[in-house]
């Protein structure tokens, strides 16, 4: 029955079949090493083991555990039973080396020392030592010229026991009393420094001889201080467990023997003996005088229990180990009670320390593991948009729902903003403001017109098509209020195919003027055939039929692919865009193809009826009206295209503005200044002559 050896392979009953322990088994050791890291939160670790079976055995059963947990080692190294400088140089190398804040000894004092020495003198601090029971009390380690560096050491330790009656039985050893015990003379020698008398007559003291009067109770040594006894308290229970035993074997029924003994009865009576205590000893049970249940569980062990103490620095500079918790396996297993404000770290920092190999990744990041490193080692890298993290050291970022995003912190879907061109907003309200006072001018030129009808300046420029020209400018300007706001059904159907068709009436009205221009010059050429064609009736089919074209198109679009209202939710990150989808871009685009045609075909009549006499020469206007036509429509198509959401729509109307502008300006703003400022000349005369306006 063992009272202080801990490897965890004893436990193995079938090569061991009866060994017992009174010390928890390594295994439980290795638990509560990992319990306490993860209390703390250390996932970083390093750990120093001696060089020896016991070290291998106690590193395999502790990384096992540790391969459940997240706590990863940063490095391992081997303590050398037999002093090596350069082993240790190369140690502390990796110490200082490596990012690790906390670090397992697995050691006995006598490996660890000449380690400590060397960290104290080359002054390496900020550590903190995770002790187990074999250094964990060392007072040989924890001295004081190495307070510095050892002060905040957590140590794991067997319960510290105050044996009823111990002290008085250390009181009461004397050599004269206790003859047979061989240690008890030279002890007594050492501490009262006198000699008992030797049997060699000729041999010579250096010291007082034995008076017989020494007394215990005069002395004041730590030798008879029991309260800290630990490894005596195994002692003892594996004495008293021995006891129970044999008491159990000598109180039991002979047939209960002969029952125990009757697969073996051809074996001598001292083994069969030796089978019934192992017997009782497997089935020990008792209440020491302490109170503790002592027994043996299935593999030999004895029920675990560990103290946690904090090596704590004194105002005199000497250290001492304050009990700040406990480990228990018993009522809840692996559970870790222990006193926060009792700690004291290294440094005097009140803070845990920290001792991972990567900080813990906030919400709205993902971690990202490092190349050739291990698990625990990894970068944060924030979601991208549109994803969150809503927990710490996420692995993977969530997608946010189609009609959520990612709020800046990334750990939150919200709402996405919704977008459309509004009247509310300072772009809307402009462009709506700028379309309606643009209506308003081409209904002050009509009204002009009509009250100075009978003028030259009006009658020679085909008054009836100026006034449907200035009438469909009216409602090209008044369209681009469709555009603004919501959509719904209704605006979606009707902006395109409205825009379409009055910005190809008013270019058709433009064709037909051209076209009246050459016609009218034509048809004062002697014999001409063209003088039939003079008046309302050419122009008026020109602009009927050019139009009607349009119409059908935008019917046969409304029929069969209408517009409809969309929200967008993939064109812009974060927002939903309200759009009209226009149902066939196929269409759309014939729509606009159409305007454009009968706009290209109007420059070009226009172009080549550019030098006609004076009187004809409103074709050099139409000619730099529809120069801004056509300019303006080119630039709109990769305006268009490039824009999104509400900028496409005012990318629109501000082709929409500019060309109707353009038209306006062109054709009938010279008129105006002759009709307004320069009636002088808005005479016949002057038309006929060879002015120009």
């Amino acid at each position: 029955i063992s009272y202080y050896a801990a490897a965890e392979i004893l436990s193995d009953r079938y090569q061991f079949p009866s060994f017992f322990r009174t010390i928890p088994d390594g295994k439980y050791q290795s638990l509560s090493i990992v319990r306490v890291l993860l209390h703390f939160g250390w996932t970083w670790v390093g750990i120093l083991v001696e060089d020896t079976n016991f070290g291998v055995l106690s590193f395999q059963s502790l990384k096992e555990e540790l391969i459940k947990t997240n706590v990863c080692i940063g490095f391992s190294e081997t303590i050398p039973a037999i002093l090596s400088a350069r082993k240790i140089n190369n140690t502390i190398d990796v110490i200082k080396k490596s990012s690790v804040n906390v670090i397992v000894i697995i050691c006995s004092e006598t490996y660890i020392v000449p380690l400590m020495e060397e960290l104290t003198r080359q002054n390496i601090t900020g550590k903190v030592w995770l002790a187990t029971p074999s250094s964990a009390t060392s007072l040989s380690l924890f001295t004081k010229h190495r307070a510095e560096t050892l002060t905040g050491t957590i140590g794991l330790m067997a319960p510290k026991i105050d044996i009823p009656g111990f002290r008085d039985f250390l009181f009461n050893l004397h050599p004269l009393k206790s003859q047979h015990n061989m240690y008890l003379n030279t002890f007594w020698e050492e501490i009262f420094g006198c000699k008992w008398p030797s049997v060699d007559t000729n041999q010579t003291h250096a010291t007082q001889e034995f008076k017989s009067t020494e007394n215990f109770h005069e002395l004041d040594i730590s030798f008879f201080d029991v309260s800290e006894l630990r490894a005596t308290y195994n002692v003892y229970n594996a004495v008293y467990a021995a006891a129970h035993a044999l008491h159990d074997l000598y109180t039991c029924n002979p047939a209960d023997l002969a029952e125990l003994v009757g697969p073996f009865l051809f074996i001598t009576w001292s083994t069969k003996i030796d089978l019934q205590l192992l017997h009782y000893v497997k089935n020990v049970h008792f209440k020491n005088k302490l109170g503790e249940y002592i027994y043996f569980d299935e593999n030999g062990n004895a029920p675990p229990m560990y103290k946690v103490i904090n090596w704590q620095s004194k105002p005199d500079g000497n250290l001492e180990f304050v009990y700040v918790g406990w480990i228990d396996f018993n009522s809840i297993p692996g559970r870790v009670i222990i006193n926060s404000s009792a700690l004291k770290w290294n440094g005097g920092q009140k803070e845990v320390p920290r001792s991972v190999c990567s900080e813990s990744c906030l919400p709205g990041y993902r971690k990202a593991a490092r190349e050739g490193e291990p698990i625990y080692c990894f970068d944060c890298i924030q979601c991208s948009e549109g994803e969150i993290s809503n927990q710490t050291d996420s692995n993977d970022c969530l997608e946010c729902p189609d009609d959520q995003w990612s709020n800046n912190r990334r750990d939150k879907c919200i709402p996405k903003a919704i977008e459309f061109l509004s009247y509310k907003e300072t772009l809307g309200a402009i462009l709506a403001s700028i379309s309606i006072l643009f209506s308003i001018i081409p209904v002050a030129i009509l009204c002009i017109f009509i009250r100075n009808r009978e003028t030259p300046i009006v009658k020679a420029n085909n008054r009836e098509l100026s006034y449907l020209l200035l009438s469909a400018l009216v409602l090209c300007f008044l369209c681009c209020l469709i555009f603004i706001g919501q959509p719904v059904v209704v605006t979606c159907m009707l902006r395109q195919t409205a825009f379409g068709i009055i910005f190809v009436f008013s270019v058709s009205c433009v064709l037909a003027k051209t076209i009246m221009v050459v016609v009218a010059f034509n048809a004062t050429k002697p014999n001409s055939n063209l003088k039939k064609w003079v008046g309302p009736k050419l122009s008026n089919t020109i602009v009927l039929m050019c139009t009607l074209l349009q119409v059908i198109i935008c019917i046969v679009w409304l029929s069969n692919f209408p517009p409809f209202p969309e929200e967008n939710m993939k064109s812009q990150p974060g927002k939903i865009i309200f759009e009209c989808n226009e149902g066939s871009v196929v269409a759309f685009w014939c729509v606009l193809g159409y305007m454009g045609l009968l706009a290209t075909v109007c420059f070009i009549v226009a172009f080549l009826a550019r030098n006609l006499p004076d009187s004809f020469n409103e074709a050099k206007f139409i000619t730099f009206s529809m120069l801004v036509f056509v300019s303006v429509w080119l630039s709109f198509i990769p305006a268009y295209l490039s824009t999104k959401g509400k900028y496409m729509v005012a990318v629109e109307i501000f082709a929409i503005l500019a060309s109707g502008g353009g038209l306006m300006a062109c054709i009938f703003f010279p008129k105006c200044y002759i009709i307004l400022l320069r009636p002088d000349i808005n005479t016949k005369e002057y038309l006929m002559g060879k002015g120009t306006f």
